[in-house]
């Protein structure tokens, strides 16, 4: 995993932001602001990343990213590779790619970029969010669910804080087992309307009984990838600066 963004919610109105993008490219690190930045009015940089259109290099991972990594001294941290489903792997970046780099204290997170496979398809792996607002016989579904088991989506068109929110269910019986992540939400519409809703595919990949809601329920969607189809081509995604400037 080499290119990731960050998103940055709002705390008036809730919406969420993509507000920087974090890759790795020859073995340094980079860091540029996204358009989202810029139309977030309330959005404030980050640290010393103080310019909006400067590039931001560096030889070690920057401390904003690092400090969101779960330490290897922490009891939990081979349970932690587990539900993430990196088990054996210490890449920074797929862990923050895979984990959101979710912290407590802040309203930032962090989520891949997808690209084509090498058989063209469009393939992602994220964890079910909100289950927390989900109600207790869906949470008890959850535990019930297998892997490879099929989930349906829903959209939510009334959702008041994303136009294009994806509620995930199950079968039959139908429980909402939670939403796709709003990152996601547009590429997934956009998916779905220009090949059908036949070939875009929700699987479960892992439940995780014993791990916190934000990630009990590990899914992944597939679907091939459309001619002309960009992941991510928001125009709030799109970089502030060219990759020129300075190093921190």
């Amino acid at each position: 995993m080499n290119v990731l963004f960050v998103a940055w919610q709002d705390p008036e109105t809730r919406r969420w932001w993509p507000v920087g993008r974090l890759s790795r490219e020859d073995g340094d690190y980079h860091f540029v602001y996204t358009r989202g930045a810029e139309a977030a009015e309330r959005f404030v940089p980050f640290g010393r990343m103080t310019n909006l259109h400067d590039v931001y290099v560096a030889k070690e991972l920057f401390p904003l990213f690092a400090n969101r990594l779960l330490p290897k001294s922490r009891p939990e941290y081979r349970d932690f590779l587990c539900w993430l489903g990196l088990e054996g792997s210490d890449d920074a970046l797929d862990q923050l790619a895979r984990s959101g780099g979710i912290r407590a204290t802040d309203s930032l997170q962090i989520f891949p970029s997808p690209e084509p496979t090498p058989d063209n398809h469009y393939a992602v792996e994220y964890f079910s969010h909100g289950i927390r607002y989900m109600p207790p016989t869906s949470r008890e579904r959850i535990e019930t669910l297998d892997p490879g088991e099929w989930l349906y989506l829903m959209r939510d068109i009334q959702n008041p804080f994303d136009d294009d929110a994806m509620l995930m269910r199950t079968g039959d019986p139908i429980l909402g087992v939670g939403y796709c992540p709003r990152f996601y939400s547009a590429d997934f519409t956009k998916l779905l309307d220009l090949i059908g809703k036949d070939q875009v595919q929700v699987t479960i990949v892992a439940v995780n009984p014993d791990a916190p809601l934000q990630f009990r329920l590990r899914c992944r969607l597939t679907a091939p990838w459309p001619a002309g189809f960009g992941a991510c081509r928001q125009e709030t995604f799109e970089p502030l600066a060219a990759e020129t400037s300075g190093s921190i």
